[in-house]
């Protein structure tokens, strides 16, 4: 009898347990069973958030389960990667992934590493755009860098804030053809492209989509892109590369999430990404934006990741950006 007590005690001890590793969201074969969250580390109305809500809307014959876009905006993204790093890897907490995680780190600005984060897909990429006055005295590149390297320190190129993509981009294209620039500053790509309509700076290097109207409109003028291929919505412009300047650089966006993360659970997120990513409506929505579609899978943005952080590290500790 004590036998047989002890036996179905340790047979529903037993059960118990199992059905305690089965109820775990990180270990269930069901997941998700709740809503998602996909966390905008910036202010909503702004190009990111506005391609994550895209995202949202498009995933939803993909995912059992809601998107739910939240923006946690502060620190050039900081606030927002933070708190993904910190959260729970179980899989319920994305978030849209920018340039800015590769660099935030070397600027000493974070705890996290950027390989705190796994990549699942990258759907935007857009390259920055060496942009002048349409009235400037430069009408190719090579003029442009040419009057800059008997100058230096003359052409003001303004930036989306220093240490972001865009003065990163700018210094980037300095060290690669030995000009110097006089880097200006600006709260985000937009003032700064007011500040060259106005004539207070002679460039910016900001991106393609955020100059794109006042080129159409005959205010501006494109020289160059930083990228491999020419820019769908610019086919005149050349690329560096065509310039031979080995340099491609700017903006991206994709979805991350925690590296600790099990990886039955990356596996679902990164087919169900895919599949959204390459919904009809998500490419018209980046199209109407007039934001560039462009896929990489899981191991082409790691890719990425990992080349653009070697890459900045460099380009920060030669500013002498980053913080001791």
């Amino acid at each position: 009898m004590k036998i047989q007590k002890f036996t179905s005690g340790l047979l529903t001890s037993l059960l118990a347990a199992s059905s305690l590793l089965l109820a775990s969201p990180t270990q269930a074969a069901d997941y998700p069973t709740r809503q998602i969250e996909l966390i905008v580390p910036f202010a909503a109305g702004g190009g990111t958030d506005l391609v994550a809500r895209a995202f949202a809307e498009a995933s939803k014959p993909h995912f059992p389960v809601g998107v739910g876009v939240i923006n946690k905006p502060g620190g050039g993204g900081a606030i927002g990667f933070s708190e993904l790093a910190a959260s729970r890897p179980n899989g319920y907490k994305l978030a849209m992934g920018t340039a800015e995680l590769t660099i935030l780190p070397s600027l000493g600005m974070v705890k996290f590493k950027t390989e705190d984060f796994t990549p699942l897909g990258l759907f935007n990429m857009e390259p920055s755009a060496v942009t002048v006055k349409i009235d400037a005295p430069w009408n190719t590149l090579e003029e442009f860098l040419a009057w800059a390297k008997e100058n230096p320190g003359q052409v003001r190129v303004g930036n989306s804030g220093t240490g972001a993509i865009w003065h990163l981009a700018a210094a980037s294209l300095e060290d690669k053809t030995g000009v110097t620039f006089n880097h200006v500053p600006f709260d985000g790509a937009t003032p700064a492209v007011t500040a060259l309509l106005g004539g207070h700076i002679e460039a910016v290097t900001v991106s393609t989509a955020e100059v794109l109207n006042q080129v159409e409109d005959g205010k501006l003028k494109t020289l160059a892109v930083m990228s491999t291929q020419r820019d769908a919505n610019m086919p005149d412009v050349p690329t560096l590369q065509e310039k031979n300047i080995d340099l491609s650089i700017g903006a991206w966006r994709g979805l991350v999430i925690s590296s600790k993360t099990p990886q039955n659970v990356i596996d679902f997120l990164t087919t169900a990404i895919a599949a959204t990513a390459d919904e009809p409506s998500f490419k018209e929505a980046l199209a109407k934006m007039r934001l560039n579609y462009v896929w990489l899978d899981r191991a082409e943005f790691q890719a990425l990741l990992e080349e653009q952080q070697r890459d900045f590290s460099v380009t920060i500790e030669k500013l002498g950006l980053g913080q001791k």
